[in-house]
Parts: structure tokens; C-alpha cells; sequence
């Protein structure tokens, strides 16, 4: 892939970088008797302490929440250590901040690796043990998987218990696996009139048994694997983590991945992925890649197991996110299968083809839905990412194709405009502005406050107004930056109706720091990179969309509307607060949003898509808060049919809107892309739009603006 489009990803994951300058950033020298670890610590906390948005005390407190967090990431599951081992590790409890400010080093690092490594060699040999005995899934017992109700556990007895759980619970995934692939043999078979020999019980049991040691090896290899880099990397970012969710150390080699990995930036399944709480999580999906096209992998599902085609997957629960990665990733047009377990409990297995990233597909793009019952025509703008080529002046910029979106749609005499954002994590801070000014002119968009410094109001360059119309703004709980930042202007401005369900929260601003431009001494280099908050987000009301988000003026049932999904449920997140607000003018006409609002409720209660996804959204709520999951064969076995059959409602459920006629409108940008692929491109998103209940009530809206 050319720099050039590379570039199109990097604000999507740090929105508006070049508003802050880092001179005060000084070349310091290391420590005298310093070792490679002392000055990347070193490095770290002085750019932390100069530049980084939150002041924090390096203290006490600081040290007990550095050392809890530490304790989390080596061990989320508390599968390792013993209580025994955590009151050695206590004495440096309130220590760490001494260890920052003095430069001197508590036992705690080399004693935990060293702690760790030994309880590795143990817990290999007690998973060796209990796989060599058959499971009894007849038994009524249950696994807990709260880890904040986990203790860690009392004795070797207490820690053997623990991991012949884990090992059953694996060896239960794949026994319900096995169940339901012999079962679809076998009426296959029936409906063919062929013989079907069964496999007994037994002999898939010991497979299944077989199977989890084999990939437990795998496990404790990659761990073993683990280098000093990577166990300070964790060390290091767990005393950083204080500051905030979003400040993270890269380790050279990680830095590079960051760039490539999971990230439309190479052949794979296009996934963005967080390690959280010993789990590998999506955050989210890139548009045009190859995870986006299937379809069915989705932000905050869970990757438990990892397979190559048909190969035997491996479980990757307690694997480092790094290693995890190198098996998700792979060559264009090679099978990788996941099994996920989706926020509603249920355990699926999705079938990806690698490929690469469809760049075209995250550009903004149009189309306009002709309404045969209302008689309306209203234009569609989606807009996936927040894009801009730093690279390319001429390249393509998501605030110039939104203008260009809007010209095509008012050459069709469109009654209204639907300003699609729903899941847009961000990016082009600039193109945001710019965007904004599209429907208000030049009028302020949001204030942007550093450190140690007063706020700035941004504002478009010019007068570029392009649309005066109805205007209807879509946000959902995955919308995020800049994306909040276009909305929550609209909002303020009283310039458009916000539908939907409020949004992440996110407000802050991340830049990379290059360790290595900052050390005088090239006897340790490469050092890595810092990544952390600059700046902070406030609307031009006065109020921070950090935490709060952005609220709708009319809300629509979201299926992770109740779940801890957005900013305000990360550790040591950023607080909301206010501050002065910019002087605006609101928009020239008043929006009726009471009455608005009174009918979009009235036809949302009485429609059955919405309701069922109010009734799934209390059911991922629900399936949120269990702690404890079940080992009976049977029990888990009924509870996955009862899943199943609960997530086929709204599928059943989905209708496609024949009244609607969709025109998509052409690329205004040059393309290489065949006449047949744009056009299947088109036909997919016309599809998509006839059965999303969502639009139809934003169009529902656009009529009743009309009628005011």
C-alpha cells in the first residue's frame, strides 16, 4: 500500500496532531549508573510530567493504583500467583512513587518476573496433570469470571482448583463444537439416505482433552517467549496507566506493529484490537476491510480461540496481545477462524478470508432515498471516518468530500440531508471543523484547551457554507471524537436534529513521542515511543464531551446503550468538566424538537425492531452482570440454544423498506476501480439502507421538519 493511503488510517487513532509544538521538550542525560530500563523510566515521566494533559501527583496514591494495576496485567485471571506470593510483593505497595521520583528501583519488577516465571512451571505441570483424567461435564459446578470478585488463590490447592476449571471450560467449548458439527453430520447424511457412523463420546472427549493441552503448550511457549522488553514494556505501562486510558509505552518493535497491525495497514482481517482484563477485545471494525465485508465479527466481541482454516484453534485467553496478533494476522486470501463469545453470552465461530483493506470504502459517499409514501426525496451522507491525506496536499480529505457530497445531493433537489456518523471513531480534527462550516458557515466549532494554557476556539477558514436545509445527524454509542465534535456543534448551534444514542465520550487528543530524540546518549537506542493526551475537547457551550459524549435530541434503542462500552468505564479516565463558552450565534431557525420528538417516540414504540433491540440491549446487560458461567455439558449446551434463538429475532424481524427508491451517487474522484465493482459496491449499500430501521426513522424525521 502507497504512504499515501497509509496516511488516510493515522487520524482515525489520534485526532488533530499537529496543534501542539514539543520544544520545551529538552535533551536530557541519563541517570549516573543508569541502566537501559532506569532511562526509558526516566524519559517517560519528564515528558509526562511536562506535556501530558493531566497533572498527577507522584505520591502514595499514585503508587497503590501503579501497583494494583501491575498486579492486574501480569495476572488479570489470577491463575499464577498465590496469596502467599502477593503479600512478598505488598511490601513495595506505596514504594513506586519513590522508585519515579528518586530514580531508585524496589524488588517488585525482578521479583514478580522472577515469582512469575517459577508459578509458569508449575501451573504447565498442573495442566498436564489434569488433562490426563477424563471431565465429568454431568457435574453441577460453575466457573467465576469476574475478576474483580476473583481472590487470588489461597494455596497450590486453591490454584489446581482454579486452572481444572479453566482447562474444563476450554475443554467445554470444544465438546459443544464437536456436538454440533456431528449433529449437522448427521442430518445431512439423513437427507442424503447415507450411513452415518457416529464418534462415541469417549473418543471426543479425549480428543477434546488432546486438543487443549496442545494448545496450552502453545501458551506457555509464548510466554516463555516473553523477552525483557516485554515485561518491562508491561511493567512500565502499568505505573503510565495512571494518568489515563489512552497514555501507553511502545517498545520499538511494538511501535512498528501499532503502525501496521490490525489496522487496514496489511493483509489480514481488518480488526482494531485492545488487551483488557487478561481478554483480546475488538474495539472496532475498519471499514473496507476484510472482517467489514463477512460481516459478522463486531466491536466488543471477545477472540477466545484462533484457527488457520481447518487447522485446531488455539486458545489465546492470557496470551500478550502481541503474540495474539501474529496469529489473527496473514497473507491476502488465506481462512482465519475465530471463536468469539459476542456480548449476549453466545460462543460463534466466524470464518474470515485475509485480505486487504478496500481503501475506497472508508470515503465518504452519498445516495438519495426517494420515499414513495411521503414523496419526500432525502439525501444520505455516510461518513465512516474522519480522513485526511497529511501526505498528499492533493490527496483526498473527508471535509472537501462531504462539500461534494452535499453539491450532488442538492443538484438532485433533495427535501433534506441524514448526516450518517454512527460508529465513526474519528480522526481529522481540521476536516471536522471544516465539516461543520459546510451547514453554519464560519462560525465556532469547538474550543481545544493544552496544558497550562487557555482555550482555543477553532472556527472554519472561510465562509463555506454549502446547505441550508433539514438537517438530521446520526450518532450511536461507537461515535467518537470527531465525530462528537461535528455533532455536538450541529447540536449547539441548534443547526440540526442528533438522533440516536449517546455517543462514547471520548475528548481528548493523542500524540507520539519518539524517546530517542529526547535522550542525549545512543548507547540504549532504540528506546521506543510515548503516546499521550495533549489536549482536551470542549464544546463551544462550555462543556467537555469527555465522558458526557454527546446526548441526542431524540434517542433510538441501541443494543449497547446499557453495557461499559464507552469513555466514563475506563480506568483512570479523564473527568468531565466546563469551561467558558465561545460566543456563536444559533442558527436563524428555532427546531421544533418537542414535537419532533413526541412522534418519532410515538413510532418507535410501536415498532418491533426497536423493540426487540431495547429487549437484546437489557439482555447483553444482564448477560454483562453474570460472574458465573456454568460446566454442565447440558446446562451450557440449552443456554447457547436459548441464545441463539433470542438473537434470531431481530433478524426475523428485519424488514426491507420497498417504498424506498435508492439512488447511490457516483465517486466525484477519479478511480481505477471496474465498472462492476463499483457498481456491486453500490447495489450491497442500497440493500443495506432499505433494511435499516434506523434511517427510516431519520427520514421519518426529515418529513416531519417539512411539515412544520
Amino acid at each position: 500500500m502507497s504512504k499515501r493511503k497509509k496516511a488516510l488510517f493515522l487520524p482515525v487513532l489520534l485526532v488533530g496532531l499537529g496543534l501542539f509544538g514539543f520544544s520545551i521538550l529538552a535533551k536530557i542525560e541519563a541517570p549516573e549508573n543508569s541502566n537501559k530500563n532506569i532511562i526509558k523510566r526516566s524519559l517517560i515521566f519528564t515528558a509526562l510530567k511536562q506535556i501530558h494533559y493531566n497533572t498527577v501527583e507522584i505520591d502514595d496514591e499514585f503508587s497503590e493504583n501503579a501497583y494494583h494495576q501491575y498486579l492486574k496485567n501480569l495476572d488479570p485471571n489470577k491463575r499464577y500467583f498465590l496469596k502467599s506470593d502477593i503479600s512478598k510483593f505488598n511490601k513495595s505497595e506505596d514504594k513506586l512513587d519513590d522508585e519515579v521520583k528518586n530514580t531508585v528501583s524496589t524488588d517488585l519488577y525482578e521479583l514478580s518476573v522472577k515469582i512469575f516465571e517459577q508459578r509458569r512451571g508449575e501451573v504447565e505441570a498442573i495442566t498436564e496433570e489434569i488433562l490426563s483424567k477424563p471431565f465429568d461435564f454431568t457435574k453441577k459446578e460453575t466457573i467465576l469470571f469476574d475478576r474483580d470478585e476473583m481472590k487470588f488463590p489461597k494455596n497450590e490447592k486453591d490454584r489446581y482448583d482454579r486452572w481444572r476449571k479453566t482447562l474444563k471450560y476450554a475443554a467445554l467449548l470444544r465438546m459443544n463444537t464437536k456436538l454440533k458439527d456431528q449433529e449437522n453430520k448427521k442430518k445431512a447424511a439423513e437427507e442424503k439416505g447415507e450411513p452415518f457412523e457416529p464418534t462415541s463420546y469417549e473418543e471426543m472427549e479425549a480428543d477434546v482433552r488432546e486438543k487443549v493441552q496442545t494448545n496450552y503448550k502453545d501458551v506457555f511457549d509464548f510466554i516463555k517467549k516473553q523477552d525483557e522488553e516485554d515485561h518491562y514494556a508491561l511493567y512500565l505501562n502499568s505505573l503510565i496507566s495512571i494518568y489515563g486510558p489512552h497514555t501507553e509505552y511502545f517498545p520499538p518493535e511494538k511501535k512498528e506493529q501499532f503502525d501496521t497491525e490490525i489496522s487496514g495497514h496489511f493483509e489480514g482481517i481488518g480488526a482494531r484490537l485492545q488487551q483488557t482484563g487478561g481478554e483480546v477485545k475488538v474495539v472496532s471494525i475498519i471499514t473496507g476491510s476484510a472482517s467489514w465485508k463477512q460481516g459478522d465479527l463486531e466491536a466488543n466481541d471477545i477472540i477466545l480461540k484462533v484457527a488457520q482454516a481447518e487447522e485446531d484453534p488455539v486458545d489465546i485467553g492470557g496470551m500478550s496481545l502481541k503474540n495474539a496478533i501474529k496469529l489473527i494476522k496473514g497473507p491476502k486470501g488465506t481462512e482465519v477462524r475465530l471463536t468469539v463469545r459476542k456480548p449476549d453470552g453466545r460462543i460463534v465461530v466466524i470464518p474470515i478470508i485475509r485480505d486487504v483493506v478496500v481503501i475506497e470504502e472508508s470515503y465518504a459517499k452519498s445516495a438519495v432515498i426517494e420515499d414513495k409514501n411521503s414523496g419526500k426525496k432525502i439525501g444520505l451522507i455516510d461518513l465512516p471516518s474522519f480522513y485526511v491525506d497529511f501526505q498528499d496536499r492533493n490527496g483526498r480529505s473527508c471535509g472537501d468530500d462531504i462539500k461534494q457530497e452535499i453539491i450532488k445531493l442538492k443538484g438532485q433537489g433533495v427535501d433534506g440531508i441524514v448526516l450518517d456518523l454512527r460508529n465513526n471513531g474519528g480522526g481529522s480534527l481540521g476536516d471536522a471543523v471544516e465539516i461543520v462550516g459546510h451547514f453554519v458557515g464560519r462560525s465556532p466549532v469547538v474550543q481545544v484547551k493544552s496544558k497550562g494554557a487557555g482555550s482555543k476556539t477553532l472556527k472554519p477558514e472561510t465562509n463555506n457554507r454549502q446547505y441550508d436545509g433539514p438537517l438530521v445527524v446520526m450518532i450511536n454509542r461507537m461515535s467518537a471524537s470527531a465525530s462528537e465534535i461535528v455533532s455536538a456543534a450541529l447540536q449547539d448551534h441548534g443547526r440540526a436534529i442528533i438522533l440516536g444514542s449517546k455517543s462514547f465520550g471520548k475528548g481528548t487528543v493523542q500524540r507520539f513521542i519518539d524517546l530517542d530524540r529526547m535522550s542525549r546518549s545512543n548507547e540504549f537506542k532504540p528506546l521506543g515511543s510515548l503516546k499521550l493526551t495533549i489536549q482536551k475537547f470542549y464544546r463551544i457551550n462550555g462543556g467537555a464531551t469527555q465522558v458526557e459524549g454527546v446526548t441526542p435530541d431524540i434517542k433510538l434503542p441501541d443494543t449497547y446503550a446499557y453495557l461499559e462500552v464507552g469513555e466514563e468505564d475506563l480506568p483512570f479516565v479523564l473527568p468531565y468538566d466546563k469551561i467558558q463558552p465561545a460566543k456563536y450565534a444559533m442558527w436563524h431557525e428555532q427546531l421544533p424538537i418537542a414535537d419532533l420528538k413526541a412522534k418519532s417516540e410515538n413510532r418507535v414504540a410501536t415498532n418491533q425492531v426497536f423493540n426487540i433491540v431495547e429487549d437484546n440491549a437489557l439482555r447483553l446487560k444482564k448477560q454483562e452482570d453474570k460472574k458465573y458461567y456454568t460446566l454442565n455439558l447440558d446446562e451450557f449446551r440449552a443456554e447457547q440454544k436459548k441464545l441463539d434463538e433470542e438473537s434470531k429475532k431481530l433478524r426475523e424481524a428485519e424488514k426491507t423498506h420497498d417504498e424506498f427508491d435508492i439512488t447511490v451517487m457516483k465517486d466525484h474522484y477519479p478511480t481505477s476501480k471496474p465498472d462492476s465493482v463499483i457498481e456491486k459496491s453500490a447495489e450491497k449499500w442500497s440493500e443495506a439502507i432499505k433494511k435499516d430501521e434506523y434511517i427510516k426513522e431519520a427520514t421519518m424525521i426529515i418529513s416531519d421538519m417539512m411539515v412544520q
